[in-house]
């Protein structure tokens, strides 16, 4: 079993959950940030001028790349979408090109996060990881950084991608500004409503990291979703029965979400109707299957 794991991206949302819970179960961790933390197992990286500490991966058995910049958070120029797609494939070649410069590692894994973006919008077709990858600015970016992933494989690592969909939190991530205009009694469904959403609860998601870790049959490509994914009005519905209040009778129209969004309104509006199956089959246990489940666990 893997003792000691080097996380990139650990201060985001995921990685932070997932640090602590490696912890408490008796693991050794590294991380890679572009600052300096005040843990002597801190270790500092810069993508974009292709530096990095390689003492990172001293004693290291097992990888866990969540780095990226933020999809959603800002306009897609072309600057900005050039950054989020450098921001994976750079980093991944940076720390392959690092683990071969480095014969003496002791790496056997390495577990990539990815998107169910990669599949584009398919309306209501089931989709399965032998599903094809899509169209859109986010499959492309999804296909350029599983490519970069799996160039692990010339160096005998064992590679593990987990394909993500909403990862419910109440401390950040996409959860909180759903619950926003909810909160404020302007809830509303959003385009048609009926584009599919799959969601995993944090837990699932950290938990399913150290499954990826630990279960040495796991390999290639899973879909990180609950078995149930709900469609976009059922998910506003469901937040607003948590937070007590009413959800509007109308929706709000994909014209007026573009206006607010530019080519964003892409990332809201893409229905990803995903298939669990691969990850039950490989033997994966979730904590939270149904929806409201994971909501009431999150806001009680």
């Amino acid at each position: 079993m893997a003792k000691k794991i080097l996380i990139t991206g650990a201060t985001g949302l995921v990685g932070t959950e997932l640090k602590k819970h490696l912890l408490n179960k008796g693991y050794t961790v590294n991380t890679l940030s572009r600052k300096k933390g005040k843990d002597p197992n801190s270790f500092v990286w810069d993508v974009y001028k292709g530096t990095i500490d390689a003492n990172c991966l001293n004693g290291v058995d097992a990888v866990i790349h969540l780095a990226g910049e933020p999809v959603a958070d800002k306009k897609w120029t072309d600057e900005r979408k050039k950054q989020i797609i450098d921001s994976r494939v750079k980093s991944t070649e940076l720390l392959l090109k690092t683990i071969k410069s480095k014969p003496e590692h002791q790496i056997k894994t390495f577990v990539s996060s990815s998107a169910v973006g990669f599949y584009g919008d398919c309306g209501d077709e089931i989709l399965t990881e032998e599903s094809p990858n899509g169209y859109g600015f986010l499959a492309e970016c999804c296909k350029l950084w599983e490519d970069a992933v799996d160039q692990g494989k010339k160096l005998s690592l064992r590679i593990v991608k987990l394909r993500t969909g909403i990862v419910l939190s109440t401390k950040g991530g996409a959860l909180p500004q759903l619950a926003q205009p909810v909160k404020l009694f302007a809830g509303a469904a959003l385009g048609t409503g009926k584009q599919w959403t799959p969601w995993l609860h944090i837990d699932d998601m950290v938990e399913m990291y150290i499954e990826a870790i630990e279960n040495l049959k796991m390999e290639n490509c899973y879909n990180a979703c609950a078995p149930f994914p709900v469609t976009n009005t059922a998910l506003t519905k469901a937040i607003a029965k948590q937070l007590h209040r009413p959800v509007w009778p109308f929706n709000v129209p994909k014209k007026v979400l573009a206006l607010l969004l530019g080519e964003r309104v892409e990332a809201v509006l893409m229905s990803n109707n995903t298939s669990a199956q691969k990850i039950l089959d490989a033997g994966y246990k979730f904590k939270f299957t149904h929806l409201e489940d994971a909501l009431k666990d999150l806001y009680q």
